[in-house]
């Protein structure tokens, strides 16, 4: 039962984020290039921020489980 839930959960969140690929490709080919530049950034940095508190969590984490 889980699984068969999870695997609709994943399939209608696939059908979300194609909506979404296809509203910033859209601006993209607007022809925009502050707008694009601006767009790429965002992406950049929405990318860095998980990346930045799972690497902060693990070293604090490291350094807790080297102490003790």
């Amino acid at each position: 039962m889980r699984n068969k839930l999870f695997i609709v959960f994943f399939l209608i969140a696939t059908q979300m984020v194609s909506a979404q690929c296809a509203m910033c490709k859209a601006v993209v080919e607007s022809g925009d290039a502050e707008m694009a530049e601006g767009l790429n950034n965002g992406i950049v940095y929405l990318m860095a921020f998980p990346y930045i508190l799972v690497g902060v969590a693990g070293y604090f984490l490291y350094k807790k489980m080297k102490k003790g």
